[in-house]
């Protein structure tokens, strides 16, 4: 029995615990009640909503941003001739 939880096991009382025990406690009907081990679930879930919601965030901005510029695009072409234009050009070459 090296680990404290093998003493409790087996019925022993450890020392520090013995000796705050009032006078007259009978040492056969002591409890010793454990601390629960750490549960890893809830700041994972945590960890995983806050990532989530981040990613959320960032795309509903790059959305307003997106809707921004186009909207700015078409007020300043409707009322200073502005014009914007994307030209795509064609890397297809006709034959010799």
């Amino acid at each position: 029995m090296q680990l404290p939880e093998d003493q409790l096991r087996a019925g022993h009382i450890p020392a520090d615990v013995y000796r705050r025990l009032p006078p007259g406690t009978d040492v056969h009907k002591v409890v010793i009640v454990q601390e629960a081990p750490r549960s890893y679930t809830g700041p994972i879930v945590l960890t995983l909503v806050v990532v989530t919601g981040s990613i959320a965030v960032l795309l509903v901005i790059a959305l307003v941003a997106q809707v921004m510029a186009g909207a700015a695009v078409a007020v300043l072409s409707a009322t200073s001739g502005l014009t914007y234009t994307i030209n795509r050009t064609s890397k297809i070459r006709k034959g010799k």
